[in-house]
């Protein structure tokens, strides 16, 4: 539940404790079964608006953190009829995953204006559709290599703007050239603000095949954490690699950090994600008890 106003200084959100009560699913390992903007209306897909009723039958889990691909429009109708859906179920939206084309450290002012302007948008969607932040994610540009103040000087106006509406921005380490853990710290450290967060992926890191730095990075990004972190057990390279985590090395940076935020259990390898994400539900609670 988010307990503060817009006019606060800082995001004042009431974590439960309850194991259970702290893990989310993620609508992207999904992906295969959920209706994306380009499918038909009333086709066999599952649409978002019903995600949150579809894994509380399945898991037994009731918080969502839906992926910005899932989301048909941000009709202002359309996301008040996700949010009824959402809360009807008694569920909750933790986080919003949002993907966009546009880098924040771009050397084209135009391009980082871009950026800044679709990071806006989904902060207003995600006032809208009830969810407390969303995560931005860092694309790599076309014109520029990972530039911290360039990225910093995007999130700043992000950040300040979603200050405004009470939604936390959060960053993750996911693409390893463009959102590198390290980098990304070093961003929300120059931005400096208590609406910028880490959100620590258990996987993504480890696909560098740089072990050390990957455990090093998630430390690091934990460190910066607030509401929202994802769990994998697995994340495969574009070779087919695959690249295991260490759970209780993981689970263990996660207590030494004392997070009190959701764990989303985002299963991304090959196979069943029904049959994934429940085992990634039972790691979760073991740890987490």
């Amino acid at each position: 539940m988010v307990t503060a106003s817009a006019d606060t200084a800082q995001p004042s959100m009431r974590f439960p404790q309850q194991p259970r009560e702290r893990i989310a699913i993620a609508s992207y390992p999904f992906r295969n079964y959920l209706a994306v903007r380009k499918d038909a209306l009333g086709g066999p897909k599952l649409e978002l608006k019903d995600f949150s009723v579809h894994v509380a039958e399945k898991f037994n889990i009731r918080k969502i953190e839906p992926w910005s691909e899932h989301f048909r429009s941000l009709d202002q109708t359309y996301l008040e009829e996700i949010r009824a859906s959402v809360e009807k179920a008694g569920g909750m939206i933790v986080n919003i995953a949002v993907d966009g084309e546009h880098s924040p450290y771009a050397a084209n002012k135009a391009e980082r204006e871009k950026y800044v302007a679709f990071s806006k948008q989904w902060v207003d969607a995600a006032a809208t559709a009830g969810s407390p932040s969303i995560r931005s994610n860092v694309p790599q540009a076309s014109d520029s290599e990972p530039n911290a103040q360039r990225a910093a000087d995007s999130l700043s106006q992000v950040v300040e703007y979603a200050a405004t509406k009470n939604i936390v921005v959060n960053l993750e380490n996911d693409n390893p050239l463009s959102e590198d853990p390290f980098f990304i710290v070093q961003v929300i450290e120059k931005v400096n603000s208590p609406w910028l967060h880490a959100l620590p992926d258990f996987a993504n890191s480890l696909v560098t095949g740089r072990e050390d730095h990957a455990y090093q990075g998630v430390q690091a990004m934990f460190a910066h954490a607030y509401n929202i972190s994802h769990v994998k057990a697995l994340e495969t390279n574009e070779q087919g690699k695959e690249f295991r985590v260490d759970m209780p090395r993981t689970f263990g940076i996660l207590r030494s950090a004392h997070y009190k935020g959701y764990c989303s259990m985002e299963f991304d390898s090959p196979g069943d994600p029904y049959k994934g994400t429940s085992e990634l539900i039972e790691t979760t609670l073991k740890y987490l008890s």
